[in-house]
């Protein structure tokens, strides 16, 4: 019997032998619904630089503009490639919650990797000069 890597097959498919095969957004990739990547994307119709654009030219002093509501739906190879999913080590596979999400006003929590941020240049540690004179 060969191990297995995931609990589900990779499929939440359950009781259904098939499925009906959706297009992945990125290369068009027929992949089984339950199998694909869904992400919801919410963005602005118009981008920030031509939205002060449109408040000038608009009659109307109060104009909400509308939103762009997509479903993006990857396969899982394209997913990974476009890091909207990441690869996990065998533990790491088992937890099942989400992620923490966090949005833009908030604070990041201390994760305890005082380095994340830095370029591996300024990563180095910098040995303490030891002068021979005083020594």
């Amino acid at each position: 019997r060969m191990t297995k890597k995931r609990r589900n097959g990779g499929k939440n498919r359950k009781g259904r032998g098939h499925v009906i095969p959706v297009r992945c957004c990125n290369c068009s990739r027929c992949v089984p619904k339950d199998k694909a990547v869904k992400r919801f994307q919410v963005r602005n119709m118009i981008e920030t630089a031509a939205q002060r654009d449109m408040k000038e030219a608009s009659v109307y002093d109060v104009y909400q503009i509308p939103k762009l509501y997509l479903k993006l739906e990857y396969c899982v190879s394209c997913a990974i490639h476009a890091h909207v999913v990441r690869c996990r080590g065998a533990e790491a596979r088992r937890v099942r919650e989400p992620p923490a999400r966090f949005r833009r006003g908030d604070r990041k929590p201390n994760t305890g990797k005082p380095m994340r941020g830095l370029k591996k240049s300024a990563r180095r540690f910098k040995k303490p000069v030891v002068d021979e004179a005083q020594a």
